[in-house]
């Protein structure tokens, strides 16, 4: 999928809205905990609500990987469903990977050739030869972690001058272009959202943090949307946690489509 695939994706939906599939067994309703795979099921039930608001799905896969080989199953049973079930959707697998190139061709390889994940977030921290074995393959993307919604991105993102986050930004874009490379940008940062869409005007954005995390969707729009939106907005907490009755899908829909609202009405407004 390229930029103009994604952008017809926005404009039909009239969404930006990617839903974090954050999925912890701890949180999920107590009638799933008796299935055979309550994870797949959970995320399934999720997906089949919010697809036609949603352009985007992002498993984080801490969440998976905390249950061993079971949850590597849950995984890629739920990227295969979003795949075979709603082929339009973007899958984002949110593994902040990043090594020496060899390892990192092979990080690549696994969510590239092994699943059927779009794109992946890779950090930056070891430069070009650990991320450039991602960009290798045709229509898939990395997502670059540039300045992310921690406390702790105080500690390095704003050191130096210019700040680290610039450098990431401007340095990799040598590495690829604006169709094989996004920035992670946090919502709770959004001043500086119109830092980064100075310095990169046609990238893609993944802006986590709206929701639970207290980011503004507005916020987020006045500062970043460009031409082509520019942006995927993720929300997990407060669309897949909304409810924990046997509504929770119904309820987790609502949420969704709350924000497919609010967005139809910022693509309104800058588009």
């Amino acid at each position: 999928m390229n930029s103009n695939q994604l952008f017809e994706q926005i404009l039909k939906k009239r969404s930006f809205l990617c839903v974090g599939l954050d999925t912890d067994i701890d949180k999920i309703p107590e009638h799933l905990k008796s299935k055979d795979d309550p994870v797949f099921e959970f995320n399934k039930a999720i997906v089949d609500a919010t697809h036609k608001y949603s352009i985007a799905y992002k498993p984080n896969l801490a969440f998976y990987e905390t249950l061993g080989a079971k949850g590597l199953v849950s995984l890629e049973k739920t990227a295969e469903y979003i795949k075979s079930n709603y082929p339009e959707i973007f899958i984002i697998a949110d593994a902040k990977r990043g090594d020496i190139g060899n390892t990192s061709k092979m990080y690549a390889k696994a969510f590239f050739e092994n699943s059927v994940f779009d794109a992946v977030t890779v950090a930056p921290y070891m430069g070009e030869d650990s991320v450039t074995p991602f960009l290798s393959y045709k229509d898939k993307w990395v997502i670059l972690l540039a300045l992310t919604s921690n406390k702790g991105a105080d500690d390095f993102q704003f050191s130096g001058n210019p700040p680290l986050f610039h450098q990431v930004i401007k340095k990799s874009q040598y590495w690829a272009s604006p169709d094989e490379l996004m920035f992670v940008t946090g919502a709770t940062r959004a001043d500086m959202i119109d830092e980064i869409r100075k310095l990169a005007p046609e990238h893609f954005l993944l802006v986590p943090g709206v929701g639970a995390q207290g980011g503004s969707l507005a916020e987020v729009a006045k500062y970043g949307i460009n031409e082509k939106c520019g942006l995927i907005v993720n929300s997990s907490r407060g669309i897949i946690y909304a409810d924990n009755t046997e509504n929770f899908a119904q309820v987790a829909s609502e949420k969704a489509k709350g924000l497919r609202d609010e967005m139809n009405n910022l693509l309104e407004q800058y588009l």
